[in-house]
C-alpha cells in the first residue's frame, strides 16, 4: 500500500466519522480545492500531511470519542530490574486491545508524535478490506448459488 492509498484511507475513516476535510483543506493550505485526490496527492508530498495528522480537527474525527476502537499493538522488549538488582529483558507478545476513551484522540496524538512516521502508526487503525473476514464466496464450498 503506497503513502497515498493509505493517506486517501485515513481522511475517508475521519470523514465518515464527520470531518470535513474540504473545509479543512480550505482552511490549512493556500491551495484550492480541485478535487479529494489533487488534494490528497498534495498532502502525500513530503511532511505535509503532518498538518493533517496532528490537527485537532481531524484527529477527534478519526479517533471518535467515546466509540470502542479495536488495535494492534506490536511485540515488544524492555528490560527490568528485580528486587535483588538483576536485570531481566521481557518479552512481549504482540496482542490486540481495546478500548473506549471520551478524550482518546489525545491519547493516540501523544503517542503519534513519538513515533518516527505518524502515518505508519495510524495504520493500525485503519478499516481494509484486506484485514476484513474473506466475503461468504470465498468459501472453500465455492460461490453460493446464483438465482438468474
Amino acid at each position: 500500500m503506497t503513502r497515498l492509498d493509505l493517506l486517501k484511507l485515513v481522511i475517508a475513516q475521519a470523514r465518515a466519522n464527520g470531518f470535513e476535510f474540504r473545509k479543512w483543506y480550505a482552511r490549512h493550505t493556500a491551495r484550492p480545492w480541485v478535487s479529494f485526490d489533487d488534494a490528497a496527492q498534495w498532502l502525500s508530498l513530503g511532511r505535509r500531511c503532518f498538518t493533517l495528522l496532528f490537527s485537532h480537527e481531524f484527529a477527534s474525527c478519526f479517533w471518535k470519542s467515546g466509540t470502542q476502537i479495536t488495535f494492534s499493538m506490536p511485540a515488544k522488549d524492555f528490560s527490568r530490574v528485580l528486587p535483588d538488582g538483576t536485570v531481566k529483558t521481557v518479552h512481549r507478545k504482540a496482542f490486540t486491545r481495546r478500548t473506549a476513551r471520551p478524550d482518546v484522540w489525545k491519547y493516540h496524538l501523544r503517542e503519534m508524535a513519538g513515533e518516527t512516521e505518524p502515518l505508519r502508526y495510524l495504520r493500525r487503525y485503519v478499516r481494509v478490506e484486506e484485514d476484513l473476514d474473506p466475503d461468504p464466496d470465498d468459501t472453500p464450498n465455492g460461490p453460493a448459488p446464483s438465482e438468474d
